[in-house]
């Protein structure tokens, strides 16, 4: 990172929580946060490489230590999304799946020291990386809208338009106040995904700055790492159990708003 010596305290972290940014096309009011996007990327071709190293060689008989845990965690999931979900739908185990191990990837890098990346990438000439993919609230709201979308497809699928459009105009209060059952369930429509990237950001986003700070203490630079490293091992110790929780809260209230999307009010 170039004059690092020279950054305070404020700039450090300012400097640390700053995207690599790059723009859509010419002229484009887009930008893409090139760094959010390959580190989400490279976290989830890693995922699919490690259940497939665990699928490989599997055996019906007595496990590999690999295959073993990567069925109790595949297993704990399932239980999870068919005690949460009620309909019919074979798609959620896999959603489930896929956005717990997604998500606990993206946020375990939180647990790497931030100048573990910022200083070999500055020698290559790239002056701003932020590696927590889920400290970026574009990533987080991304999931989230998607997540929207499979609300909407999950709806439509078990009601049909005109159940799904009837229930949205009638409930919770009957025909006489369609207006404004139509205000309270868009406003419900849209809470949802909102609170749920909003609730993964605002913690790992927090835990980022503490993290930052506590670097801080110890100095910028290589000599900072490790003299930030001894005062943050037991916010490290804490953060075990915060990275898998906001995975597993995620996952879970994913998994009951599709449930609930199917569901008559």
């Amino acid at each position: 990172m170039a004059g690092e010596a020279e950054l305070t305290p404020t700039s450090y972290i300012q400097h640390h929580l700053q995207n690599l940014t790059a723009n859509v096309g010419e002229g484009s009011f887009w930008t893409l946060h090139v760094d959010t996007f390959v580190t989400a990327v490279l976290m989830g071709l890693l995922m699919v490489f490690m259940f497939w190293l665990a699928t490989r060689n599997a055996t019906a008989g007595v496990p590999g230590k690999w295959q073993a845990f990567v069925e109790i965690c595949l297993e704990f999931v399932d239980r999870q999304a068919r005690d949460t979900y009620h309909g019919t739908s074979k798609l959620v185990t896999p959603i489930a799946i896929t956005l717990f191990f997604w998500i606990l990837l993206m946020n375990l890098l939180k647990m790497i020291p931030a100048d573990f990346f910022a200083i070999p990438l500055g020698w290559a000439g790239i002056h701003y990386w932020k590696p927590v993919p889920t400290a970026d609230v574009n990533a987080t709201l991304g999931m989230s809208v998607s997540l929207f979308f499979l609300m909407l497809f999950f709806a439509l699928r078990s009601k049909g338009l005109g159940g799904f459009t009837k229930e949205f105009l009638t409930a919770p209060f009957g025909k006489w106040m369609m207006p404004f059952n139509l205000i309270l369930n868009i406003v419900e429509w849209l809470s949802k995904p909102i609170s749920l990237a909003m609730r993964l950001f605002g913690n790992m986003f927090g835990g980022e700055i503490v993290f930052l700070l506590i670097w801080v203490l110890g100095g910028a630079g290589i000599a900072g790492i490790f003299a930030g490293a001894a005062f943050g091992f037991g916010w490290m110790i804490f953060h075990l159990l915060v990275i898998p929780l906001q995975a597993f809260i995620f996952m879970m209230l994913s998994i009951v708003y599709l449930s609930l999307s199917e569901d008559s009010h």
